[in-house]
């Protein structure tokens, strides 16, 4: 072929695959049966599928590299939240440190007295407190989830947490998942007073479940707690006092001026949106996926957080 032939050709060619994309384009998008991704969800919601958390029940860590928000789970362990709103207000972490670090478990803080330290008093916060392992299930809201769990009969969400209930011993319990704020405890199961708490950073301790008083979850700034330098002493305890990670301050948020407020927006666990983006996760149709999994672990669902905008 000449070259003129050629020259003449090519903006035909260019037409012709132009026009093919364009048809295809519609047809691909309009398709009714094609299932919509996570983000096409969350792209459709509505005001109304999304909550703001509760001033009065949610911290902000305040560290070197950010601010860790947390929500308290007050329907799962009141005792501990109303000590933890207390030492809080009496600004008991500030200034104490992330004394440990476990490699796929936790990162704890708190006032890990050194030998021959004196112990951060509690000022009006409660020093004995009752195990909050479990709760009622009776009054309750319960979001089930349709997939089988090995660590309990039913698992879902409740009040916007990972959540797990025996209807046959009519208890619930909140799930070690990913981010979960725990109060550490001794060996006795009523020794913990919220002044030591960890934060979940590794795969989900379920056999931990009913054995520890859960007491929120972090919402935002996760990333600053799961870098947080490995401690190289038994348990991932830091034993070089400088390897520890300063906490500025930690504050209710109701007690922050309200310009100076995360304003965080958490995906309601209660609606049919919900459902919609879990089986969104359960089988993943995108190009990327072979095979749809067909199942979903309840630590697996991550619930969409956002920054309003």
């Amino acid at each position: 072929m000449d070259r003129s032939r050629r020259v003449r050709l090519l903006p035909l060619l260019a037409a012709l695959l132009a026009a093919a994309a364009g048809a295809a384009e519609p047809a691909a998008a309009d398709a009714p049966d094609r299932p919509k991704t996570t983000q096409e969800l969350l792209d459709a919601s509505l005001p109304t599928d999304w909550r703001r958390p509760d001033p009065g029940n949610t911290l902000y860590m305040e560290l070197e590299g950010g601010r860790v928000v947390i929500e308290l789970a007050p329907d799962f362990a009141p005792a501990h939240v109303a000590n933890i709103r207390t030492l809080a207000r009496q600004g008991f972490w500030d200034g104490l440190t992330i004394y440990r670090s476990q490699d796929n478990f936790v990162v704890q803080f708190g006032d890990l007295v050194d030998e021959g330290g004196t112990p951060r008093p509690l000022g009006d916060a409660k020093p004995a407190l009752p195990a909050e392992f479990s709760r009622p299930a009776e009054g309750l809201a319960f979001h089930a989830l349709p997939d089988r769990d090995g660590w309990a009969p039913q698992t879902g969400f409740a009040a916007g947490f990972p959540a797990a209930r025996d209807p046959a011993a009519g208890q619930a319990w909140m799930a070690h998942c990913y981010g979960t704020l725990g109060a550490g405890r001794d060996a006795a199961p009523d020794s913990s007073t919220g002044a030591e708490l960890y934060v979940v950073t590794g795969q989900s301790p379920r056999q931990l479940d009913r054995n520890i008083t859960q007491v929120g979850r972090v919402l935002h700034g996760m990333e600053l707690l799961s870098v947080v330098p490995r401690g190289t002493g038994p348990l991932g305890f830091h034993e070089d006092a400088a390897k520890r990670v300063p906490i500025r301050a930690v504050r209710l948020a109701s007690e922050v001026p309200e310009a100076e407020r995360t304003d965080l927006q958490v995906l309601r666990t209660d609606t049919p949106l919900f459902d919609a983006v879990v089986e969104s996760r359960r089988n993943r149709r995108d190009g990327w996926y072979v095979q749809p999994a067909g199942h979903i672990d309840l630590c697996n669902i991550t619930v969409p957080v956002r920054i309003a905008d």
